[in-house]
């Protein structure tokens, strides 16, 4: 059970914000080349639907927030075939996706790669054990 308050407040992850310093590229890689929707765009901003959590990318207000952002993990069904199609459009891979760990009913395997403002990010995979 737990204890702390803002337990029973927090739901779902609502939106992440990604630091960009060219938002047209960023927009462009993350509609384009991942496939996201373009939910709209203001004021230095792009919002993105991404399963229901919005992505917000921004160029930085201030200096504090001109850093790398935290990895986001974007589900797929096959990573094999994501992998290769987001290849083939540009996105820079850094390694062949790859099991991360074997777990009771499934493989859990992730691939990292780089938007176009070279922040890390993932594809992740629970592929399915055979029987």
């Amino acid at each position: 059970m737990n204890a702390s308050p803002a337990g029973s407040l927090i739901t779902r992850l609502g939106q992440v914000a990604v630091t960009v310093h060219d938002l047209e590229r960023a927009t462009t890689f993350y509609r384009d080349a991942l496939g996201l929707q373009l939910l709209f765009a203001v004021n230095g901003m792009a919002f993105f639907d991404c399963g229901g959590v919005r992505l917000m990318l921004a160029l930085p207000e201030k200096p504090e927030f001109d850093h790398p952002s935290s990895i986001l993990y974007f589900v797929v069904s096959d990573i094999t075939d994501s992998h290769r199609r987001l290849s083939e459009f540009g996105v820079r891979f850094q390694s062949v996706p790859r099991m991360i760990a074997p777990m009771a009913t499934y493989d859990l395997w992730m691939g990292f790669f780089l938007d176009s403002e070279d922040n890390v990010m993932a594809l992740m995979s629970e592929v399915p054990r055979a029987k």
